[in-house]
C-alpha cells in the first residue's frame, strides 16, 4: 500500500488542536518533531541510547507529520485538513508558518525504519535486551542477554513499565519458582523469568498475535520448552499454585483479576503489577489491600508505577 506523509510546520501551541484535526480525518499515526527534544535531558541509568538527528527537526516551531492512504479522496482530505487548521486562527491559536508539504511513503519502508532506533539496552543489574539484528558482546560473565524481535505489534522491552517489572523479578524471583505472566505481549517477562531461574513459566494473552510472538521469542532464546504459552483471558479458568504472578498491563485490567491472582498464588507468593499511571496507583493499591495482599514495594520510573504485593 502507498501512503502520503503530510508534514505541517507549525507551533507548539497548535500541536494539540492540529493533532485532533488529523485524528478526526483518519490519519494513521502521528509524528511530532520538536527541536526541544534535542536538548531534553534523559537518564541513561540503564544504557539507553538516543540517536536524534538534528536535520530532522525545524530550527523553530515543530513538524507534525501524519500518514494518509493514497486513494481517490486524498486531495479532498488534505484540503479539509488545511481548511480546519486555518480556522484555528478564529480561536486565537497561533499556527505559525503553517507550511504544508506532502511526500509519498511505501509501507515496506515503515516495516523496518523503526529498527534503527532499537539498540541493546542494559535494563537491570543482570539483564540486557538486544534486538536480533544487532551484534552485542556481553560486558560481564554473569550478564543475561535476552534477544528480542518484537515486530511492530509490541514494545522493544525497554519501556519503563517493562524495566520495572524485570527489576522486580530480578530482586524477588527464586530458583525453581513457578511464574505466571498475564498479558505476555512479546514474551519478554516470561523469558526474563526463565533466564533468572524459574522452574516453570506460564504465559497468557488474549491476543493470538501476542501468543505467537511469545512463542517465537522463547524459541529465539532457546526457551521454547520452558515457557508454556496459551491464549487466555487473564486468569480465567487457570488453576495454578504459583510463586510469582507478573502482569504489565493497564491498571483498569489489573484490578479485574486481583481475586484470580490471589487464588493462583501460594501463601507468601508475589503479585508484581506494572503499567500503572500515577493517578491509578491508589486504585490498584486499594484493590490489592482489599483482597488481603500486603504492599511490599511501590516503584516509579518516568511517571510509571510498579507495585509488588505479597499474599499473606
Amino acid at each position: 500500500m502507498k501512503w502520503s506523509e503530510l508534514c505541517i510546520h507549525t507551533t507548539n501551541e497548535a500541536i494539540e488542536p492540529i493533532s485532533n484535526i488529523l485524528h478526526e480525518t483518519g490519519a494513521s499515526g502521528l509524528v511530532i518533531e520538536d527541536p526541544l527534544d534535542l536538548v531534553k535531558e534523559r537518564g541513561n541509568n540503564f544504557g539507553e541510547i538516543y540517536e536524534l538527528d538534528v536535520d530532522d527537526y525545524p530550527k523553530e516551531g515543530v513538524f507534525i507529520k501524519a500518514y494518509l492512504p493514497v486513494n481517490s479522496f486524498l486531495s479532498e482530505t488534505i484540503e479539509a485538513i488545511k481548511q480546519a487548521i486555518n480556522n484555528l486562527i478564529l480561536y486565537d491559536i497561533d499556527i505559525g508558518k503553517n507550511n504544508v508539504s506532502l511526500s509519498e511513503v511505501h509501507e515496506e519502508d515503515w516495516a523496518t525504519a523503526w529498527k534503527k532506533y532499537y539498540k541493546p539496552v542494559k535494563i537491570s543489574k543482570k539483564i540486557t535486551i538486544t534486538p536480533t539484528w544487532e551484534d552485542y558482546t556481553p560486558v560481564s560473565s554473569d550478564e543475561i542477554i535476552i534477544e528480542l524481535d518484537p515486530g511492530m505489534a509490541f514494545g522493544t522491552g525497554t519501556h519503563p513499565t517493562t524495566v520495572l517489572s524485570i527489576q522486580a523479578l530480578e530482586r524477588f524471583l527464586e530458583k525453581n519458582d513457578i511464574v505466571l505472566d498475564v498479558g505476555c505481549g512479546s514474551g519478554v517477562l516470561s523469558i526474563a523469568s526463565a533466564m533468572l531461574g524459574a522452574g516453570e513459566v506460564h504465559a497468557y494473552d488474549l491476543d493470538d498475535i501476542a501468543v505467537k510472538s511469545t512463542k517465537s521469542n522463547a524459541e529465539l532464546n532457546k526457551l521454547g520448552n520452558y515457557i508454556i504459552t496459551k491464549q487466555n483471558n487473564l486468569l480465567d479458568q487457570v488453576n495454578e499454585n504459583a510463586n510469582i504472578i507478573v502482569s504489565n498491563i493497564l491498571a483498569e485490567i489489573i484490578v479485574q483479576f486481583v481475586e484470580d491472582a490471589w487464588n493462583n498464588l501460594e501463601y507468601g507468593g508475589l503479585f508484581i503489577t506494572s503499567g500503572i499511571i500515577q493517578n491509578k496507583k491508589q486504585l490498584v493499591k486499594d484493590r490489592l489491600q482489599q483482597q488481603g495482599f500486603e504492599i511490599l514495594e511501590v516503584n516509579e520510573m518516568e511517571d510509571w508505577i510498579s507495585i509488588v504485593a505479597k499474599k499473606i
